[in-house]
């Protein structure tokens, strides 16, 4: 029974995604139309999907016993529905339709980067084992959807109100935005490919930080590895015998993860060099190829949702990421605080948007200031997803 409802629950998910991929066709369409019936049916589409996505979290949570946030995939899909949830939120009380047109693909990318993790049950580790870890995870996701609708108003700002043709500083760095969101997008393409279609693997015995012997299975050739690792091969039933693999020798202590630290630098490297190859096909920025998605934006309302996304999703956070957190720290590890690399991120996140509302509110950071800080939070919210779970090991990296 509990197999079946989490197949079930992984095909609802599944059915989300192509539901929400289909549904930027009519969207884009109702972008240039005055007509509503593309609008009517891009919307209903994405409503459909989150009932979908719904029900994958709730068959999840009734197999499984436990809320579906305890470990990567299950984080990321949870922030994927939030970040359409904000979008329809958003949607219902503006009715606007460019943000769905980059919320809905921000989605899709979570979902995808998702994929890349087991979506296998396994018993949840003594610290998980609390209530409070559920109610902590859910508030931040929910805060980072909200979150995400800000920096999703405000790059739809900055690629409005920037002149692609414009030689500045501003131009240059919204144009390194879009070649991030190349190197990304590289990012989930290499990883499916290389462990999937491919299926690279190179496995690397090394001692972690606890001393214990741990193996890195490796889907791109190795850049860098941890300290003292043994190219290994596996001969069954947990037995290894050393082999030859790729290393260039570069060694870092394991409080680094090096595994996920070579695939990230592997995606910058394929990424910029994919970016490179479409700035020579379309002679022009990537800023010049999105801008005509932003045309019919209205500024005042895009800074408008900027803010009042701020205003309920920083409270969120603080109250989920912070609040609730450090209950759960107490029951999990018998102190509220300990300066874990997660934990001092969340403190980063929370002062940033503590100073953006601060200089929004008494210095006039509005508009284009304001956009900026948008989107350079969620970046800091990406970081922490991505780099700090995956690269730099700490209490919170079983997550």
């Amino acid at each position: 029974m509990e197999s079946t409802m989490l197949s079930i629950s992984n095909g609802m998910i599944t059915t989300a995604f192509f539901i929400l991929l289909v549904a930027l066709v009519p969207l884009a369409v109702s972008i240039k139309s005055k007509k509503k019936r593309s609008e009517y049916i891009a919307i209903t589409m994405t409503v459909v999907a989150f009932i979908m996505q719904i029900g994958y979290f709730i068959l999840r949570w009734v197999a499984t016993g436990h809320a579906p946030v305890s470990n990567m995939y299950e984080f990321i899909a949870t922030f994927s529905i939030m970040l359409i949830l904000g979008y329809l939120i958003t949607y219902h009380y503006y009715k606007t339709k460019v943000l769905g047109l980059f919320a809905i693909p921000v989605s899709l990318l979570l979902i995808a980067y998702g994929s890349l993790f087991s979506t296998d049950v396994n018993p949840l580790i003594p610290s998980l084992q609390s209530n409070w870890l559920a109610i902590h995870v859910i508030t931040v996701s929910i805060s980072y959807g909200i979150l995400s609708m800000s920096a999703v108003a405000g790059l739809i700002y900055l690629l409005k109100a920037i002149p692609e043709t414009e030689k500045s500083l501003r131009a240059r760095t919204l144009e390194l935005i879009m070649a991030g969101i190349v190197v990304v997008l590289v990012y989930i393409g290499t990883t499916l490919v290389m462990q999937g279609a491919v299926g690279y693997s190179d496995e690397f015995m090394y001692t972690d930080q606890r001393g214990e012997t741990m193996i890195a299975d490796y889907h791109l050739p190795s850049l860098i590895n941890y300290s003292e690792a043994i190219p290994v091969e596996h001969v069954g039933d947990q037995q290894y015998e050393e082999a030859d693999h790729f290393t260039t020798g570069i060694e870092l202590p394991p409080v680094i993860n090096s595994q996920s630290l070579n695939t990230v630098i592997w995606s910058i490297i394929l990424g910029f060099t994919v970016y490179g190859i479409l700035r020579l096909i379309l002679r022009k920025r990537l800023l010049a190829f999105v801008k005509p998605f932003a045309k019919r934006a209205d500024l005042n309302l895009m800074d408008e949702i900027g803010y009042r996304s701020v205003i309920i999703g920083f409270p969120l956070f603080a109250l989920g990421g912070i609040f609730f957190a450090a209950i759960w720290a107490q029951i999990a590890w018998s102190r509220f605080w300990g300066w874990d690399p997660k934990e001092t991120w969340a403190f980063i996140t929370f002062m940033f948007y503590t100073v953006f509302l601060h200089l929004r509110l008494n210095r006039g950071y509005e508009g284009e200031k304001s956009a900026w800080l948008a989107v350079i939070g969620f970046i800091l919210i990406l970081f922490n997803l991505i780099a700090i779970n995956l690269i730099v090991a700490g209490l919170h990296s079983y997550a």
